[in-house]
């Protein structure tokens, strides 16, 4: 995933790659259903059989929307909605950065139940609001602080310490996690405590995280590689190797697998979480987007060709037809 302002380094980043393109293990198969989505749309939220998406028509102006495969079903307008968004209680929490500011939206009536002035730490985009432990997480200062919000009430429940430049989280495995990216470093938040209790150094460029199939998996966006950590111990099980680069896509665990958006060689990557080994290479290179899984599908976005595509297990026909 990137923002509005990244794009045209993005296209050059894909540009460079003279490599070949890795072959398809040809494990799984996938029927895709594409959906135009006009403007800039990018981080995605599921919603049962729906999915929320962040969109943008300039710099100044955007929307949050909710998209079905059969079309647009709601739309609820911010200032620029950028980064991941949760779902909570029954509303959608996404992050506006003109107003540094956090939406909290109804998820039946697509109409904005409260705004909260929290800050953010990455006003440029590139951020997490993630939900667990019954409560909303979000970076709020670039000097390193996560804020705790319970979604009820719309009060802070605690403030987190972290390295400086820490933008990137998930929750899962029983804890907060968050990647400073610079420092190249992910942290453990304890939500009992609300204090770091663990650190573990990795690769190049880190960014988008997720936490679940039994480990923490992190993109090492400069590396290429996708890193599963053990949750207890801190220590890095094992690297998959990817491509060149793993810039600036986006990552899910479910289903006893990882599953990968990247922005080079293919549309997403499938990893088998057990195995750490690719079990699959879907679609065609696009630029940046999200990945979320239901257990149905697969949804990606990729704001350079305008779309949301809906992946679904391959029927009998396009499994005959790949082999």
């Amino acid at each position: 995933m990137k923002n509005l302002f990244a794009l045209p380094l993005i296209i050059a980043v894909a540009a460079c790659s003279n490599e070949p393109v890795p072959s398809d293990p040809g494990k799984l198969a996938f029927d895709e259903t594409v959906v135009k989505v006009p403007g800039f749309v990018d981080f995605l939220t599921v919603d049962g059989n729906t999915v929320w998406a962040t969109n943008a028509t300039s710099r100044e102006e955007g929307m949050v929307e909710q998209w079905s495969p059969e079309g647009l079903v709601a739309s609820v307008k911010m200032d620029r909605p950028c980064g991941t968004m949760a779902l909570a209680d029954g509303y959608i929490w996404a992050a506006n950065c003109p107003e540094l500011s956090l939406y909290k939206i109804d998820t039946k009536s697509a109409e904005v139940a409260a705004v909260l002035e929290t800050g953010l730490a990455e006003p440029r985009g590139e951020t997490n609001v993630v939900s667990g432990a019954g409560s909303v997480w979000l970076p709020t200062d670039a000097d390193g602080v996560i804020t705790r919000i319970d979604p009820a009430t719309n009060e802070i429940l605690a403030t987190v310490t972290v390295v400086p430049g820490t933008f990137f989280l998930a929750f899962g495995e029983g804890a907060l996690w968050a990647v400073a990216s610079e420092e190249s470093l992910l942290q453990r938040i304890d939500p009992e405590t609300n204090k770091v209790t663990g650190t573990v150094k990795l690769g190049e460029q880190p960014g988008f995280l997720t936490a679940g199939e039994g480990a923490v998996w992190v993109q090492e966006q400069g590396d290429g590689t996708v890193a599963k950590i053990d949750p207890q111990t801190l220590e890095i099980i094992a690297r998959t190797k990817v491509g060149d680069s793993l810039l600036y896509g986006d990552i899910d665990a479910a289903d006893g697998k990882v599953w990968l958006r990247t922005t080079e060689d293919q549309t997403f990557v499938v990893i088998d979480a057990a195995t750490t080994e690719i079990l699959a290479r879907v679609g065609r290179a696009e630029g940046s987007g999200a990945i979320r899984y239901t257990p149905e599908g697969i949804w990606t976005s990729a704001h350079d060709v305008e779309s949301i595509n809906w992946w679904t297990p391959a029927s009998a026909d396009t499994e005959a037809a790949s082999q």
